[in-house]
Order: structure tokens, then C-alpha cells, then sequence
């Protein structure tokens, strides 16, 4: 029993130190750019969702012959993928991708300058559309990119900052090595 209570104590004490390294590493003034890309991107995509929500009178607005606003409620992930009525799928979902986001702010402090750049890009996107998730229990997509009847998926400004993050990211593992 005394090696259990011994077990446990010395995993606190890790714990608790590993908390206090996270903690430093937040408060690194070099993490504060990163944050403020963070805040940015998840405050330009709160503020093009919030021009559509409050200034969208009709269901869809012609912008040129491939461009529409179109809002539509999102239940699922990215492109509508798992979309469900079922509310215990949801709050699933949701769960996961609240892990994903608190990992991929892990990999900001962990990573090296332009990757850091990368996941603030994508966190900020990713937490404009989480905190749809939770305020509206379902993400407003309104960009519809069409050529006459051929519509791809209808996104947001976050869907755009996480795709963006993401190809930058590729783009990088593809042709510079190390930085």
C-alpha cells in the first residue's frame, strides 16, 4: 500500500511540475506573437460570422456568378462530415475536437518559430468554430463557391485559417527542412 501512496505522490509532483514548465513556457514574451495571431484570426472569423448572423436577411445573397453567402448550420466536422441529430454524437464530437485544440496548443510551445506561426493559424480557426459549436450547438457556414450548378462545400473564414494552416504546414514539410 505504502508504494501505491508512494506512486501517486511522485505523479503529482510530476504533474505539478510539468504544469509549472507549461506555464513558463506560455508566459515566454516570444509566445505572446503567437497568441496574438491566435486572437486575431479567431476574432476575424467571430466578426464575419456575426456580419452574416445579424445581416443576412434572406437564406442565400448573390455576390457574382461564383460567389454566394448562403447560410447553413453545420453539425458535423469539416464539410459536413458526421453530421447527427443524435445529441450524445454531438457532444462526442465536440469533446474530441476540444482535446485536438488543447493538443495543438501544446504544440505551439513545443515547436519551433514557423510551425508556431502554423498552429496559431489553425487554432484560431479551430477555436472560432468550437466556440460555435458550444454557443450555437452547430457551426454557421455561409461561403459558397460554385461554377453554375457545381457547388463545393459551403465553409467559413475558420474553415479557411485551418485549410490555410494546414497547406502551409505541408508546403513546408515539402520544401524546407529545419526552420
Amino acid at each position: 500500500m505504502r508504494d501505491v501512496r508512494g506512486f501517486y505522490s511522485n505523479l503529482k509532483a510530476d504533474i505539478l511540475i510539468d504544469l509549472k514548465t507549461i506555464k513558463n513556457k506560455i508566459l515566454q514574451k516570444e509566445n505572446f506573437y503567437f497568441i496574438a495571431i491566435i486572437l486575431v484570426t479567431f476574432f476575424l472569423d467571430r466578426f464575419t460570422k456575426n456580419l452574416i448572423l445579424n445581416d443576412l436577411s434572406e437564406s442565400s445573397y448573390y455576390v457574382n456568378d461564383f460567389l454566394n453567402f448562403d447560410l447553413i448550420w453545420n453539425t458535423g466536422i469539416g464539410f459536413g462530415l458526421f453530421s447527427s441529430s443524435s445529441n450524445i454524437f454531438y457532444g462526442l464530437i465536440s469533446f474530441l475536437i476540444g482535446l485536438i485544440i488543447l493538443f495543438i496548443f501544446y504544440l505551439i510551445f513545443i515547436s519551433k518559430f514557423y510551425d508556431k506561426i502554423f498552429y496559431s493559424i489553425i487554432t484560431g480557426g479551430a477555436l472560432g468554430n468550437f466556440y460555435d459549436r458550444i454557443i450555437y450547438n452547430a457551426v454557421p457556414d455561409f461561403i459558397d463557391i460554385h461554377y453554375k450548378n457545381i457547388h463545393w462545400f459551403t465553409f467559413n473564414f475558420a474553415d479557411i485559417f485551418i485549410t490555410v494552416g494546414i497547406i502551409l504546414m505541408l508546403l513546408k514539410g515539402l520544401f524546407i527542412k529545419d526552420v
